[in-house]
Parts: structure tokens; sequence; C-alpha cells
């Protein structure tokens, strides 16, 4: 039985991915040994490192001015990191609040300085992402935080907010790569791999080098972008196997027609699925609002918790696992990243038309 990976992360693979990594597991590259074995001095993963970074410049369209960092921590690291290098202690950041994580990196930012909250839909149960009109910046931001999809409400920046001449510091965890972006629009971009990107363990961090030396001295040095920058990532034993995996995968999304062939992908599992729900005569009921839609994390709710449960099993048994939603707010999340195939989604589509016509 074919089985779809619906989790919200640690995630779905590329298939040719993972077979690339067992053909190399013992022995890369003819060196005799496994890359979860190699020093991290080596030139072999040098190599490596060095690809991880050139592809992922690339498939931005970035040609100078960026340096990509790999990192440890998860995103959650960043929450702090980001204002420790950041923040100074006479400026104010910028937050917009669209989810859990967002408030999450909020809160981490108060501890360290000054925050201002610019827009928020929490009062709505962050059903949407914040209008044009609503986003009340304050005088100077050092920086306007986003996160740009949200894993637990299901919601998606469609267009970035446009906040003049101040750059953005974003949480792409659950999106990134997945669909074209502006990136010189942004001082900072942060997403741990276990989403679109690779497995746990990585964090990368794509910033402007102009900003990189930003950080007050008091800075811890494992916690300076400058310290990893100036090392090429290297400055101590880094998650090297995890590295290696996230090269393949970018590897993987170039071959798919780089984030132009993603967004025309991401964009047709999507359809399927909100299809089903949208077709469903209220039996399914989206959490986002039609214009905030995410296309990585689809959330529903059926008419009843009892319902929710039995259809959680029904699609277990038919080998789609990891949909029922977030602890914290119940129902159907549908995690469709990059590496689900639109036979996946369109599985997970027909069930739902057939689970909604026997039990409406």
């Amino acid at each position: 039985m074919t089985v779809y990976n619906f989790n919200a992360g640690p995630a779905i693979l590329p298939p040719e991915v993972l077979s690339q990594a067992q053909e190399e597991l013992r022995d890369y590259n003819g060196v005799g040994i496994s890359v979860m074995e190699m020093s991290h001095r080596s030139k072999e993963f040098e190599a490596i490192n060095s690809e991880a970074e050139a592809r992922f410049k690339r498939l931005l369209g970035i040609e100078s001015g960026y340096r990509v960092l790999f990192m440890q921590g998860g995103a959650s690291s960043q929450f702090s990191t980001v204002p420790m290098n950041l923040l100074p202690a006479d400026r104010v950041a910028d937050y917009i609040l669209t989810g859990v994580w967002s408030e999450k990196a909020r809160d981490e930012a108060q501890k360290l300085g000054q925050v201002h909250i610019a827009a928020s839909t929490a009062d709505e149960q962050y059903r949407r992402i914040p209008r044009q009109d609503e986003i009340q910046l304050s005088e100077n931001p050092a920086y306007v935080h986003i996160t740009t999809n949200n894993t637990i409400y299901g919601t998606q920046w469609q267009t970035l907010p446009n906040v003049g001449e101040h750059l953005l510091v974003a949480d792409m965890s659950s999106d990134i790569m997945s669909r074209p972006f502006d990136a010189t629009k942004f001082g900072v971009v942060y997403a741990g791999a276990q989403k679109n990107l690779g497995p746990s363990g990585v964090t990368v961090v794509l910033i402007r080098e102009d900003w990189l030396d930003r950080a007050p001295k008091s800075v811890p040095t494992m916690l300076r972008y400058a310290t990893h920058a100036k090392n090429n990532s290297l400055y101590n034993t880094p998650p090297t196997f995890g590295i290696y995996m996230l090269n393949l995968v970018l590897g993987w999304i170039e071959a798919q027609g780089g984030l132009a062939g993603m967004a025309v992908h991401n964009q047709r599992k999507a359809s399927a699925i909100y299809g089903a729900i949208d077709g469903s005569n209220g039996f399914y009921t989206g959490h986002a609002t039609l214009d905030s839609r995410s296309q990585m994390n689809i959330t529903f709710r059926l008419p009843s918790e009892a319902l929710e449960k039995q259809f959680v099993s029904v699609a277990q048994n038919a080998g789609m696992i990891g949909l029922a939603g977030h602890r914290s707010v119940g129902g159907i999340r549908a995690s469709v990243y990059n590496a689900m195939s639109i036979a996946g989604a369109e599985a997970l589509a027909s069930l739902m038309r057939e689970f909604a016509g026997q039990n409406s």
C-alpha cells in the first residue's frame, strides 16, 4: 500500500532524494565512508556545504549581497537570535501577528527589547492575514517581522506586506522554496528545514551582508550571525548529514523547474483539496478565509469531533497519515509541502468526497 505522509513536520521528503541518500549512505562519492562519519573540515564536506549555499541563492535569484547560514536550534532559536543581533536598545521592532509562531517570536523579542504590534488577527482566531490598511508601523522600526505561512491555522501571506523603506524579517519555515518571492525585500529569512528543505536539525538563515555586524559585542559568539558567516557555517561541527540532505532537496527543486515549477505543483495540490472542501455543501468547513488560504497546510473541520476522529482513522487505514489537526485547535490538517505528490493530494480529495457522501 502506498503511504501518503501529511505530517506537518518532520515532513515528507522527495522519494528521489531518499533513494540517492540510501545509495550513498555507506560510501559517499567513492570516499569509502558515509557523510555522517565525514569530518566537516574535509574537502568533500566543504564542497557539499558550499554547493548548498550556492543552490539556495540561485533558486532565489540572488547573486550577491546575502549570505546563507546553516545553523542549529530550529526556527524557535531564531525568535531570540534575531532581536539579539538586530534590535538595538534605542530602536523598536515591529511584529505582525498571524498565529502561534508569530506570537512566540514576539514573546522572545519582548524579553530583549522594545516591540510594537503592527497588526494582529488574534481576535478572529487567526482566520485571515491582516489587510494592508490594518498594518500600523512604528515610526522607525529596526525591522518588521512576519510569519509567511501559519501551520496551525492554515493561513498564508498571498502577497508580501508593503512596509515602505523598511526591510522584512520572516519565519518561512513552512513555505520556504514553495513559490517565487522577492528576497531583496528581506533583511533576514529563516526556516527550519524539516518541512520543505530536508530533515530536522538544520536551520537555514538568509541574511543581508550589511546586517551581519549589527550585533552588539555582548551577544555570545555562537549566537552571532557574523560568526557563522565568517566561518562559512563551519565555526563548530554543524549538522553535516542534514546539510547534505538539504543540498539534495535543493537540487531536486531545481530539477522540478525551480520555484516557478514548485508554485504550479503546489497550486494543483491545494486546489484539489480545497475543491473537496468547497464542494461538500458545508460538510467540511475551512478555517482560513478564502483570501488567506495556505497552499502548504490545509485546515478544516467536520460536523463533529466524533466524525473527525473517524475520518482520521479511515484515512490512516487507506494509507494517509498525519491528518489530525494541531493539538491546540483540533480538526483536520493536511500538510502538502513541496514533496507531496499530486497523486497524494488527489487521493485525499477523493477520500474526502467519499466520506462526506457516506456521512452527510
